[in-house]
């Protein structure tokens, strides 16, 4: 049989991303983000190539983790934040491509976000996390004890940057020509992503108004630090991008849908809601960042039934044009001055992990290179297949996954994998944890059940105040329907999902004996307590379960998990990051205890240190042992090819 083997797909194969081209158009950067062989620790180091893909190099080696590349207007330095040692290992570095070592400009105890070059070239605007306790970022003493932790606001964790109490990122300023930097903006909140506008007056912001998930557009004065806030906070606010003449911001809201900002009034007009011109059926949600072609049209990337694709957007008529659109997954997007060339960066179904160009005009895409074409030729994935059922007024898709050397004359038993979210979908990409069971024998269906992405806002929304009904018949149906080909052993079938997914495997459990085994990953089990400890479940759970426990408690008993988990009969493997502040600990801990107390075969395994994403960009080694350990409980209840 031929299959994934874990320690080759966790520490060989690479992530590209933050692809920036040179003005000129003529070189491209990005990191490359690998498993270090000898540390066994994550690296990443800045990449360059031409635009063609040749004559790749190495351009960084200092330090383990550096990123965030932005080229200088005029193309000739290349501004960098790197991870190093020391009481301030945090820096941000500049290179000049004449030749000579990078530079350190300034360094920080916490890492520089959001490194922008202002229009002229004089000026690096970033922001930081400051602690209004230790500004002058003060090393501390490892003897002293633990500091008190006082929480004055409700966004005082989040996943992946942990407890933050009242610190806060703030803007700062580095002039190239004096070597001095400036803290801009002070006020207690959080002021994210910086981007200039064109005149280099004024820089917008990502405003967090109560944490990640609730923010709005703010104007920082470049000269007074004085903000103004641009139309209400909203839900999912993404990148935005200024027009070349600065008089408007186009930025992503809410579910599949754009604002686009009049700067000089600050009107706010929603671009894709209630305009059923601009696409039919409005199956089109962006996915970051867009090239601005002129003042009134932009070339956005998104995905459309899970694939990725380009969008001409006009913004004086709301329409958009497909120009192109491909079976695999698409991040970012990059292009230099003329506009006329689009670079992504590409993972997809065949192993295929690199850069593509893509003609704006013709559609055409080209890839550049594949960094992993060696690694699946020796190794290789799982054969794959678009599938789908009817129910009712909506087509529900997904993927189903075969063992690479699949025989159709064999039985195989059958793995559900549901995605995260649920606003999440099941993507053309190369995923560790549905490969490694498809390629030892399992069949695999990955349904995007209503509530997915990329089939438009309506569907999107339709999961709101419904879960574990309509959603889980969806999965159903499409599991059901693989189940009805002959090679698909309907006696052994498993469960597994991570977070929403997890939710809705602890939800299955509860729900129905069908299943001989289940992996529940970072549950969502409580949702009550869950509106209390997660770092964001007081606002998207606010929105998707119909307001507050007190608001919607009897809603919130019958939709949770932990109501019906006494009915469940399923082996279960609980699988859950010690540091995820998304879906906490706790969630997993009244699992277990009840499957425990019902008397339910259970186990509970426990990653030191894992945030909620651990899985996949996590501890090498807990990766590892994440798709041995799943596997392993799978072939115990579910056994191999017949």
């Amino acid at each position: 049989m031929s299959a994934v083997i874990p320690e080759r797909i966790v520490n060989e194969l690479p992530t590209l991303s933050n692809v920036a081209i040179s003005p000129d158009g003529a070189t491209i950067v990005y990191v490359r983000t690998q498993v270090n062989a000898e540390t066994g620790k994550p690296e990443s180091q800045i990449w360059r190539c031409d635009r063609d893909g040749g004559n790749r190099r190495q351009l960084t080696h200092v330090g383990t983790g550096n990123g965030s590349p932005v080229w200088s207007p005029d193309g000739s330095q290349l501004a960098f934040t790197s991870q190093r040692e020391g009481d301030l290992p945090a820096a941000i570095c500049l290179l000049r491509f004449d030749g000579g070592e990078a530079e350190v400009l300034t360094q920080h105890m916490t890492p520089p976000m959001g490194l922008t070059w202002s229009p002229d070239g004089a000026t690096l605007a970033y922001s930081l996390s400051v602690d209004p306790e230790n500004p002058n970022e003060t090393p501390r003493d490892p003897k002293a004890p633990a500091p008190v932790r006082v929480v004055r606001n409700a966004a005082y964790k989040v996943d992946g940057m942990g407890y933050r109490g009242d610190v806060h990122t703030q803007i700062f300023l580095f002039d190239l020509a004096t070597r001095e930097r400036r803290q801009v903006t002070s006020e207690p909140v959080d002021h994210m992503a910086p981007l200039w506008s064109p005149d280099g007056k004024t820089i917008a912001v990502n405003l967090w108004a109560d944490g990640p998930l609730q923010a709005q557009i703010g104007l920082v004065d470049v000269e007074t630090g004085e903000t103004r806030r641009i139309g209400e906070p909203s839900p999912f606010l993404g990148s935005f991008s200024w027009s070349p003449n600065g008089e408007r911001i186009l930025f992503e809201i809410a579910l599949a849908d754009y604002g686009l900002v009049d700067v000089a009034s600050g009107n706010v007009l929603p671009l894709i809601e209630n305009n059923p011109a601009f696409m039919p059926g409005g199956a089109f949600d962006p996915s970051g960042g867009v090239v601005w072609l002129d003042d009134s049209t932009v070339i956005a990337p998104g995905f459309a039934a899970g694939a990725s694709g380009l969008w001409q957007i006009d913004l004086e008529t709301g329409t958009a044009v497909e120009k192109g659109r491909w079976p695999a997954m698409h991040g970012g997007i990059a292009s230099g001055s003329t506009a006329t060339g689009i670079v992504q960066d590409i993972s997809d179904l065949s192993g295929v992990t690199g850069l593509v160009s893509i003609d704006v005009e013709s559609g055409e895409r080209t890839v550049l290179f594949d960094e992993a074409k060696e690694l699946f030729a020796e190794m290789p994935l799982a054969q794959w297949e678009r599938i789908s059922v009817e129910r009712g007024d909506l087509t529900i898709e997904g993927f189903l996954l075969k063992p690479a050397d699949f025989d159709e004359r064999k039985s195989y038993p059958v793995i559900v994998d549901i995605h995260g979210g649920p606003q999440g979908m099941q993507l053309y990409r190369v995923d560790p944890v549905p490969q490694h069971y498809a390629t030892n024998g399992f069949l695999v269906v990955m349904p995007d059940p209503r509530g997915s992405t990329s089939y438009g806002r309506a569907f999107s929304e339709a999961v709101y105040e419904d879960w574990g009904y309509e959603d889980w018949k969806d999965i159903q149906a499409l599991l059901d329907h693989v189940l009805e080909r002959p090679y698909a052993d309907k006696e052994r079938t498993g469960v597994y999902g991570y977070s929403y997914g997890g939710y809705m495997t602890a939800w299955a459990i509860g729900q129905t004996d069908r299943f001989k085994a289940a992996v529940c990953g970072a549950p969502c089990f409580d949702l009550e307590s869950m509106y209390g400890t997660s770092d964001i479940s007081y606002i998207l759970g606010a929105m998707q379960w119909g307001g507050a426990p007190w608001e919607n408690r009897e809603w919130m008993v019958e939709h949770s998990p932990s109501s019906h988990i006494h009915k469940a009969v399923t082996p279960t493997l609980i699988v859950q990051g010690e540091a995820d502040e998304r879906c906490p600990v706790g969630q997993s801990e009244q699992m277990f205890i009840s499957l425990k107390k019902i008397g339910v075969e259970t186990e509970f395994a426990r990653y030191p240190g894992g945030f909620h994403a651990f899985p996949w960009s996590g501890e090498p080694a807990h990766r590892i042992d994440y798709l041995k350990r799943t596997l392993a409980w799978f072939k115990k209840y579910l056994g191999d090819p017949a």
